[in-house]
């Protein structure tokens, strides 16, 4: 069993201090690179090891720790002497066992020692009889301890000491390793940072920074606040937070967030939040929290251990009475479903960091496990299949202008405004090559419309109800295109000039262009599809045939939405509901899952469990992908934490296999099964984490 002998984890930090020790002894030898300078199958094989060691053991993440935290140097030293006293503990313990084979009272010392070294392992067995669990992993350890020292098999049991101290060690290592990659991966920021007072630079501590400063970022630093550019240009990525492939452009007036990096250019960023309330930070704080779930993980992984023990001490029993007392403690050795404690855990933290580096926030750990349940997936229309941003369709002319000319008078009426009715407008002029002109003056009334003066002409442009504020008379032909706007549920907006409506512009509204491939992969799951809209029931009905959607619900207020997604889920269906977040708060918690798009501006608000960071449909098949891959590394998970134990049992029977064996086979388990949790980080390495991570090193200095 997994004995918490912790104290024997120095004799592993032994080892590799002599390994360093000697490295330094040797002249290093530069390894020869290919002409081309990739690297061939050799290095990449090495590389992989690598990779291994460094996710196991993490001592390059903990020197970074220690160089962006000094208090955790302090703290690393300490453990650090600690796993000395541990190591002479261990070698000792080793060693009275070694010589107890020469004589009674060295076996009675070593016997001592190694009790003491598993003195927590007691305590906890202690701790369970108390609250009323009698059987538990920890009294089979108990036992199995006990159990060698009385029969002979002290070599043994204070070998299984230095063992399972060495692996606890380093199963520790590299859950906190996953877990802190997975916590400081939005962490990083300069400790100095330049900020522009009364027209001068200078360069100040970074926790110096306050709301309305304004901080000074170049290409290739990394932006240590969230803000709004007041000056200046550049090319952002935003990949650590939004998951976006591409950089963006960034300009005056647009916001920027802490933890991206600058490719080129220069800002001037007004400060709105710094420190610990930046979204990165927030981030951070969500992800802090979702590392607890492990503890449930751990918790579930004790339960399927505890509930193979009766079949084990049932074996172990009738082993006992058929061939004696040895093989009955190499039965022990099985570890049945133990090793889904440690595995379990790792497997999630590692996905969770997966997950993150590719936008996907999930702020609960647990619907890792469920997603592969859902089998119906209830969209929000508004802001989710379609965008914010609507678009133009016909342009239906009224008067004696053609459409160039109505479409010229309401883009230059609309020249300054940055709504979504007005981008949509000069969007669609410039698509046609119409250059709109400055208005003389603008009179702006929210909810109805604009008016301007272009030379002596006055342009109105609004609703119906703003064109009959202003007396304009309404022509016969409106009526017909009013009800059909009404039945296919798009908007119409009226261009007035002068005393007359010259002509109507289709607003409607865009589908997002991922949506259609969506809906076809989640078909292919055989996920059924549903659509919650507010809106009437042919326009609500139009986009689920367009986008192939099997159900629909139109004309659904708000507060409705809830009593859906709970009818649907009292039919038995698993449901996964997807809205644009704080609007859609009743709802998503109504769901099994819930999901939001409103991404990085909301992450530490949105009451979703995940959160799409780029503000689209589209992570939702790479969601779905991962899930798979995890649901077969927690299978892997448990198949390995079964096989060694099933041919331990087999192996005492058909092979005599004797306690060394049964070691052997729970310990190189154990080594299977860490692997298996850990391949996954090391496949899905990327060069945004890689990137984000060097970037951080260079900032520390």
């Amino acid at each position: 069993m997994l004995i918490e002998f912790t104290v024997a984890g120095g004799s592993l930090a032994l080892w590799r201090k002599l390994r360093k020790k000697s490295a330094k002894t040797l002249p290093s030898v530069p390894s020869p690179q290919p002409e081309d300078n990739k690297p061939n199958k050799l290095q990449q094989t090495a590389q992989v090891f690598q990779d291994l060691k460094s996710a196991l053991v993490g001592n390059e993440r903990q020197e970074l720790q220690n160089s962006l935290d000094p208090n955790l140097q302090g703290m690393d030293e300490v453990q650090k002497r600690r796993n000395g006293r541990n190591m002479l503990f261990s070698i000792g313990a080793v060693g009275l066992a070694v010589l107890g084979t020469t004589s009674p009272v060295f076996y009675l010392l070593g016997s001592a020692a190694v009790i003491y070294l598993g003195r927590h392992v007691y305590q906890q067995v202690w701790r369970d009889v108390k609250q009323g669990h009698l059987v538990s992993v920890y009294l089979v350890s108990s036992i199995l301890v006990l159990g060698m020292i009385a029969t002979g098999q002290l070599l043994y049991s204070a070998l299984a000491a230095v063992l399972s101290g060495a692996m606890v060690r380093l199963i520790k290592k590299a859950e906190d390793n996953s877990q802190k990659q997975l916590i400081n991966i939005f962490s990083g920021h300069p400790k100095q940072v330049w900020v522009e007072k009364d027209g001068a630079e200078l360069e100040v501590a970074f926790d110096s920074i306050r709301k309305g400063d304004v901080v000074i970022v170049q290409a290739g630093e990394v932006i240590p606040v969230d803000g709004v550019i007041q000056a200046g240009s550049a090319n952002i990525d935003q990949h650590i937070l939004t998951g976006e492939s591409q950089p963006v452009d960034r300009g005056v007036g647009e916001s920027v967030f802490a933890a991206t990096l600058v490719l080129a250019g220069r800002i001037s960023i007004l400060v709105e939040t710094a420190g610990d309330e930046t979204v990165a930070a927030n981030i951070g704080n969500v992800l802090n929290n979702t590392k607890t779930y492990k503890d449930h993980l751990m918790l579930r992984g004790k339960k399927i251990a505890d509930s193979m023990l009766p079949l084990e001490l049932t074996a172990s029993a009738i082993t006992l009475g058929l061939l004696g007392p040895l093989p009955a403690i190499a039965v022990l050795w099985s570890g049945l479903g133990y090793r889904m404690i440690m595995l379990g855990p790792i497997s999630v933290l590692n996905y969770l960091q997966i997950l993150s580096r590719r936008g996907i926030l999930v702020k609960d750990g647990r619907v890792l496990e469920s997603l592969h349940n859902v089998n119906t997936v209830v969209f929000d229309k508004t802001g989710t299949l379609t965008e914010e941003q609507p678009t133009i369709g016909a342009v239906h002319l009224l008067a004696d202008y053609d459409e160039s000319q109505v479409l010229h008078f309401a883009a230059s009426a609309e020249h300054r405004q940055t709504h979504p009715v007005a981008r949509a407008i000069i969007g669609k002029a410039q698509s046609l090559g119409v250059v709109p002109s400055v208005p003389d003056d603008a009179s702006y009334e929210v909810g109805y419309g604009i008016k301007v003066h272009l030379g002596q002409q006055t342009v109105r442009v609004g609703s119906i109800r703003f064109m009959q504020r202003e007396g304009l008379p309404m022509p016969e032909q409106l009526e017909g295109l009013q009800q059909q706007a009404e039945e296919q549920g798009y908007s119409l907006i009226y261009i007035g000039v002068d005393n007359v409506v010259a002509g109507v512009l289709e607003m409607q509204p865009s589908i997002r262009p991922e949506a259609h491939q969506l809906i076809q992969h989640l078909k292919k799951r055989g996920i059924s599809t549903y659509i919650i809209s507010g809106d009437h029931e042919k326009p609500t009905r139009t986009i689920a045939q367009k986008l192939g959607v099997d159900h629909y619900f139109a004309e659904t207020l708000p507060e409705n939405k809830a009593e859906l997604v709970k009818q649907l889920r009292d039919e038995g269906k698993f449901v996964c509901f997807i809205g644009d977040g704080i609007n859609d708060a009743i709802a998503l918690k109504s769901a099994h899952i819930s999901i939001s798009l409103k991404g990085a501006s909301s992450a530490a608000t949105d009451t979703a469990q995940i959160i799409f960071m780029d503000g689209t449909l589209a992570p939702l098949e790479r969601l779905f992908a991962f899930t798979d891959e995890f649901e077969r590394t927690m299978s892997r998970n448990m198949i390995i934490s079964l096989a060694p134990g099933i041919i331990n049992i087999g192996g005492i029977y058909l092979l005599h296999f004797g306690v060394a064996a049964s070691m052997g086979l729970f310990y190189g388990g154990t080594t299977v099964g860490l692997a298996n949790a850990i391949h996954p980080l090391i496949k899905h390495q990327d060069k945004g984490a890689a990137t984000a991570k060097g970037q951080i090193e260079n900032n520390k200095n």
